[in-house]
C-alpha cells in the first residue's frame, strides 16, 4: 500500500511524494514524482482538528455596540440632569449642592453666570447619580423657596424645533454689545427681545437688546440686556425705568 506525503512547495505548484513498489533486479523501491491539480488542501492531523492550506479571508470587523453605548450614554446622562430656575443669585455650586443632595445623590451642579456682568443667571443645571434621585429632587423642591424664591426644578429639556428657534438664533447674532449696558431683571416671560428694545428707546439711544434664553430651548430666562451709545442713556435708563411696570412685572434695571 502506498504512502502520500503532501506539502506545499511553491504556489500554485504542488507536489506528490509517493512510493510505488516495483520490481527490479534488485528490490529496491523507486521513487516517482507527480504534479497535482492545485487544490484547497485539507490536513486531518488528528481527528478533531482541521485546518485548510489556503490564505484566510481578511474579515471586516464592525462595532455597531460603541455606536449604541455612546446612544445610551447620553441617553442616561439626560433622565438624570436637572434644570432649577429662579435661584438667588447668591447660591453658588456648593451651596446648591448642599440644598438639592438632602433628597439624592448629587453628581455635579453648575450654576450659570453672564460671561459679561459675572452676575448669576438665576439658573443652574445639577446631574443626580440616578434617574430616581432626580424625580426625588423633582419631587420635593419643585415649587419651594430657597432664599425666598419659588425655583422651578425639571428634567433638562432637549433643544426645541420649533418655529421659535430661527429667531432666537438671529436675536444672539444681531445682538450688539458695548460697554454701555444694563441688566434687566424680572423679565416676564412674554417679554421679547423687540418689545424689551422698544420699551427702553423710550428715554434713550438703544443699539441693541436680548432676552437670555434657557439653553437650547426658546424658553426666558427671565432677564436680559439692553446696550446703548453712550454712559448718558445708561443712568437715564436705570433711573427711568427700574422698578417700572413691563408686562405685568415691575422689573430691575442696573448696569451690567
Amino acid at each position: 500500500m502506498s504512502t502520500l506525503y503532501s506539502s506545499l512547495l511553491s504556489q500554485p505548484n504542488l507536489i506528490s511524494l509517493t512510493s510505488t513498489p516495483t520490481t527490479t533486479s534488485s528490490n529496491h523501491t523507486i521513487l516517482s514524482f507527480k504534479p497535482i491539480t492545485p487544490t484547497t488542501l485539507v490536513f486531518n492531523l488528528v481527528p478533531s482538528l482541521a485546518f485548510s492550506a489556503t490564505t484566510p479571508k481578511r474579515h471586516r470587523f464592525l462595532t455597531p455596540f460603541a455606536v449604541a453605548e455612546e446612544t445610551a450614554t447620553v441617553a442616561d446622562v439626560s433622565s438624570r440632569k436637572l434644570y432649577v430656575g429662579n435661584i438667588p443669585r447668591t447660591v453658588n455650586d456648593d451651596e446648591l449642592a448642599n440644598i438639592v443632595q438632602e433628597h439624592g445623590a448629587v453628581e455635579k451642579t453648575e450654576v450659570m453666570y453672564d460671561k459679561y456682568s459675572g452676575r448669576s443667571r438665576r439658573f443652574a443645571f445639577v446631574t443626580m447619580k440616578t434617574a430616581e434621585d432626580a424625580n426625588a429632587v423633582i419631587e420635593k423642591l419643585n415649587g419651594t423657596k430657597i432664599g425666598g424664591r419659588e425655583v422651578k426644578v425639571n428634567i433638562t429639556e432637549k433643544p426645541l424645533q420649533t418655529v421659535d428657534s430661527p429667531s432666537v438664533q438671529s436675536e444672539e447674532s444681531e445682538f450688539i454689545d458695548s460697554p454701555s449696558k444694563v441688566y434687566v431683571g424680572n423679565l416676564a416671560k412674554t417679554v421679547t427681545s423687540d418689545i424689551l428694545k422698544n420699551f427702553f428707546s423710550e428715554k434713550g439711544k438703544v443699539l441693541s437688546a436680548k432676552v437670555s434664553r434657557v439653553p437650547g430651548t426658546s424658553k426666558s430666562t427671565g432677564f436680559g440686556f439692553v446696550t446703548f451709545s453712550s454712559d448718558e442713556d445708561v443712568e437715564t435708563a436705570i433711573s427711568s425705568f427700574n422698578n417700572s411696570l413691563l408686562e405685568g412685572q415691575n422689573i430691575r434695571v442696573n448696569k451690567a
